[in-house]
């Protein structure tokens, strides 16, 4: 499927308004080539560990499973395609952040069907997202998010938040209030428990609020709003609309390497699928481009969970061909 010229204009045009000042020089632009710059895979994380575990599983069998999930089910194949060529990206980058997620993190269903028979069990539920009583957008609302406030993209506004959280009330007490040390995300948006991801993408409802924008834009869906909590969760449970946030979330982290750090990784489906796992892809970017501008220059780096995906590239494209 071709992808429409209409949505790259748009889609650029969102990249622009989210990553302002922290350019490199005009044409300074390098190819990241791909495979990875460790010769041997990073330490996996204890708690990826210990959930393998707990469900008597090994990574083998995890990556075995969502492999064949994606090789056996043409029609899961042809809405990574169809949501890859709409954001303008390869569809390797979504195959490699599924893959990703359900080795390290999740463990496959078996058939695409059972991720819409989840989705269907969380509509109509009551929630919101709040902490201690305080909703989101109360939360917002206090006179330290003021610096957000003239932030029109959602993907921007929702960083500017976050980086307040990290910096004003993480692990602080605020106006008579203590604050946990805590994401931002795990402390305000999983209703249900901290830390929880859901849906094909195992998307956070925060991942979601952020590239609102561009998938309203590209694929024609309702603004996310975070005083709608069933929305969110809508969005990210179903895997027709988990498929097209996943797209927008790892074009997005395209496009500030190449903006911020001058950086192409278009071509390394090992580093989106990191930027995919650990998130903050804008100011991880401008965290490399400060770092190469004071002489320590050095190509971005696959974590353990972009290792795996570069050192299976060759077979999952495979599997993507059939």
């Amino acid at each position: 499927m071709a992808a429409n010229p209409r949505h790259f204009l748009v889609v650029a045009g969102l990249a622009l308004a989210t990553l302002f000042s922290m350019g490199p020089a005009a044409g300074a632009v390098e190819v990241v080539p791909p495979g990875n710059r460790h010769s041997e895979q990073p330490d996996i994380p204890g708690a990826s560990v210990r959930r393998t575990k707990a469900t008597k599983s090994t990574f083998d069998a995890k990556y075995e499973r969502i492999r064949d999930l994606i090789e056996r089910d043409s029609g899961l194949r042809g809405k990574i395609k169809k949501a890859a060529s709409s954001y303008g990206i390869d569809p390797i980058h979504i195959v490699g952040a599924l893959v990703g997620e359900h080795t390290y993190n999740v463990d496959a269903y078996d058939q695409l069907q059972t991720y819409y028979v989840k989705a269907i069990s969380y509509a109509g539920e009551s929630f919101r997202f709040e902490h201690a009583g305080e909703a989101i957008m109360d939360f917002v609302a206090r006179p330290q998010f003021s610096e957000c406030d003239r932030i029109k993209s959602s993907y921007a506004l929702w960083s500017c938040r976050e980086n307040v959280w990290n910096t004003v009330f993480r692990g602080k007490k605020v106006d008579g209030k203590s604050f946990p040390d805590d994401r931002f995300s795990a402390v305000f948006f999983q209703p249900f428990y901290a830390g929880q991801t859901f849906g094909l993408g195992q998307l956070s409802p925060l991942t979601a609020l952020m590239n609102s924008d561009r998938v309203a834009a590209v694929s024609g869906a309702s603004r996310l709003q975070a005083s709608n909590a069933a929305s969110i969760y809508k969005a990210i449970m179903d895997p027709d609309s988990s498929l097209a946030y996943m797209a927008a979330d790892i074009r997005e982290a395209i496009d500030a390497y190449r903006t911020i750090a001058g950086f192409d990784i278009s071509r390394n489906p090992g580093l989106t699928a990191t930027l995919y796992n650990v998130g903050n892809s804008v100011q991880r970017a401008r965290d490399i481009a400060r770092k190469n501008r004071s002489g320590d220059k050095r190509l971005p780096e696959e974590n353990y969970y972009g290792w795996l995906i570069n050192d299976r590239e060759a077979e999952l494209r495979a599997v993507l061909a059939h």
